[in-house]
């Protein structure tokens, strides 16, 4: 069912992700700038969730925005992602999750391109990439 909740205890989660996956989309934890799988993928794809392979992005709505992480001006279909005011590190920033299954995905920013503004920053530990052909 497209809106049902993936639920999983804090066991079923550490078995399934790695320990940096784990740390990043359970923990909201960061990937280091220009580290992460998926920064500077131009590949044609969908982005899934990597806890629950829920559909996030499609790489047509990717650009580079210099910052080293994956970024989109949306999320696919225009879904709504949830958001959390984050005030870690010192600053205030609005936290973006997988509405299926909670997962730290990264952070919206209100500094990217047009049509919407804004940059999804996300970190590539929070992502599978589906490639749409070579």
């Amino acid at each position: 069912m497209k809106n049902e909740k993936c639920i999983k205890t804090e066991k079923q989660w550490k078995e399934r992700l790695s320990d940096n996956e784990y740390r990043i989309t359970r923990e909201a934890g960061t990937e280091p700038a220009f580290s992460g799988e998926y920064y500077n993928n131009k590949d044609t794809g969908l982005y899934h969730c990597k806890c629950c392979s829920e559909v996030l992005f499609d790489s047509g709505e990717k650009y580079d925005s210099g910052s080293g992480w994956p970024s989109f001006y949306k999320p696919k279909d225009d879904m709504v992602l949830a958001e959390i005011k984050d005030a870690s590190h010192g600053m205030i920033r609005v936290e973006v999750r997988c509405p299926k299954c909670d997962a730290h995905l990264g952070h919206v920013f209100e500094d990217g391109p047009q049509p919407t503004g804004l940059r999804y920053c996300i970190n590539s530990a929070s992502l599978d990439f589906e490639s749409k052909g070579s």
